[in-house]
């Protein structure tokens, strides 16, 4: 056999030219100055990262409030006066305000502080710390997926990129996406198929704008919150069909028919879910529904009765099947369907539909968090809080141990583990066995929930005997499983060496 020749090239460093390059070159730079810090402190600098962010959040909420009491409120406001563009605070009264109660640098604060008061202004303060989060949530989700998977599997995972764990491996992959060709295939449908991944990911976007993190933290207020959620979740499916239709290909058809058969099924039994919380308050509000279960972990709807117990359970399967994670991920099969419906996509709109996944899970965890497991409020009865006062201090401590978004996103986060944690351990199923989960499995489980919880609240009253007694056992079980969870993953740290062997410990310090 001959050995093919292989044309001379000299070797060297890869150049990239444009803008490709700027980003790789400040990529190198920035790699190069925080490496060292990174590699040293690695522990402390997530940890601070963390409460920087939330004291960042929770400052921007005061910096409202200052506005509304301090400044609006105060009695240096004359109605009679406006603003530039008719506000309720002039300049010069924001000057005396702050005088008044003090405040360093007032007549620089004044002008800092002056555009606050205007509903546009907060708007797009809001909507940049949204764009944030949706942002940060799928980086930090696909380091997270890769390094459960790892550990499942008894590997590492990434642990090269950025030093400590290889933290910054989505970073990475997300200049290189950048920077790659955007494709388009000679026969597809151009338009739409470049409108497609963009009909993905805004739905998962808009829903976040009626999401609340707490009782006053959320971008907009709507009596019908749930309602606008649902139907963004269920527009995303359009960009997946018309994804697979416009790309010309079998196997995008396919992956795309698929999920439109999915969405349709299984949007059913996970509406019907939500109707159980729902019957129990009264309300479409999200922000009502969860201030309802501020009572601690025995007033968390998930624990109320049986059927609330059995509609979770039946919703997060559901929600599984919507976000399209396994075992219910038909569309993108890529052991038949070589990637499902974004076969034909490449760089940035590839991207998109996975910012697009990874944002709609964690919508689908919050709508549990909120509607079943407390929302924002800790296993700790709020009435404790009531002997804190209202000092700042005070306010802290309140938002740490008994409210506040720091407990809805901590059981967010709990949930997407979940998802994580299942897809590495349930196999793929068949799309025959997908619709018949649903179609003869939780639909008619689904009705009889729905049916016997009808009678449960007609028949049993809350606080009787009979109630209590349920609320009691399904709130201690919750305990023990939660309990039980915690233990297997401290057991799992503890030992986590054992899991990847000697291996990975003598190449991979830290592993």
């Amino acid at each position: 056999m001959t050995q093919m020749s292989v044309p001379w090239r000299p070797r060297g460093k890869a150049k990239f030219d444009g803008p490709a390059g700027m980003v790789a070159g400040g990529a190198k730079t920035v790699f190069a100055i925080f490496a060292p810090f990174v590699r040293a402190f690695p522990g402390a600098i997530m940890l601070s990262a963390v409460f920087g962010t939330i004291v960042a959040v929770w400052a921007h909420y005061l910096l409202f409030e200052v506005v509304d009491i301090a400044l609006i409120g105060s009695t240096f406001n004359i109605p009679a006066n406006t603003g530039l563009l008719g506000g309720p605070l002039t300049v010069e009264e924001a000057r005396s305000a702050l005088t008044q109660i003090g405040a360093p640098a007032a007549g620089f604060l004044c002008y800092l502080l002056y555009p606050v008061q205007y509903g546009l202004v907060r708007d797009l303060v809001a909507a940049g710390g949204i764009l944030g989060f949706i942002s940060v949530i799928p980086l930090y989700t696909i380091w997270w997926e890769r390094k459960v998977a790892g550990r499942i599997q008894s590997r590492t995972g990434p642990m090269r990129v950025g030093g400590w764990h290889g933290w910054s491996q989505s970073m990475a992959d997300g200049i290189k996406l950048i920077c790659k060709e955007d494709l388009c295939p000679a026969g597809a449908d151009k338009p739409l198929f470049k409108l497609a991944p963009y009909l993905a990911f805004v739905p998962a976007i808009l829903a976040f704008f009626a999401l609340p993190f707490g009782t006053y933290w959320v971008f907009r207020q709507l009596d019908v919150a749930l309602v606008f959620i649902l139907a963004m979740l269920g527009i995303e499916v359009l960009g997946v069909i018309i994804a697979g239709w416009a790309s010309n290909n079998k196997w995008s058809v396919y992956g795309a028919m698929r999920e439109a058969c999915q969405m349709v099924s299984y949007e059913i039994p996970m509406g019907m879910a939500l109707l159980i919380p729902i019957m129990c308050v009264g309300t479409l509000s999200l922000t009502t529904i969860g201030d309802t279960q501020s009572g601690g972990w025995t007033s968390w709807i998930v624990f109320r009765s049986p059927f609330t117990f059995a509609a979770a359970l039946v919703y997060y399967i559901a929600s599984l099947a919507s976000c399209k994670r396994a075992p219910f991920d038909l569309p993108e099969s890529e052991s038949e369907l070589v990637a499902g419906f974004h076969t034909e996509y490449s760089g940035f709109r590839w991207s998109l539909f996975f910012f697009a996944e990874y944002a709609a899970m964690f919508v689908v965890s919050g709508l549990l968090v909120i509607l079943f497991f407390g929302a924002w409020y800790s296993p700790l009865p709020l009435l404790w809080a009531d002997g804190l006062g209202e000092s700042l201090p005070a306010r802290a401590v309140k938002g740490v141990l008994f409210a506040g978004p720091i407990w809805f996103i901590a059981k967010c986060v709990f949930l997407l583990y979940v998802q994580i944690w299942l897809r590495w351990t349930l196999p793929r199923i068949r799309i025959d066995q997908v619709l018949y989960a649903c179609i003869q499995v939780l639909l008619p489980l689904m009705m009889l929930i729905l049916l016997g919880h009808t009678f449960y609240e007609l028949l049993v009253p809350v606080g009787g005997v009979v109630w209590t007694l349920f609320n009691l056992i399904l709130s201690t079980i919750g305990a023990v499983l939660m309990i039980g969870m915690l233990f297997v993953a401290t057991y799992g740290c503890w030992n986590r060496v054992r899991l990847v062997g000697n291996l990975g410990r003598e190449l991979l310090p830290g592993s």
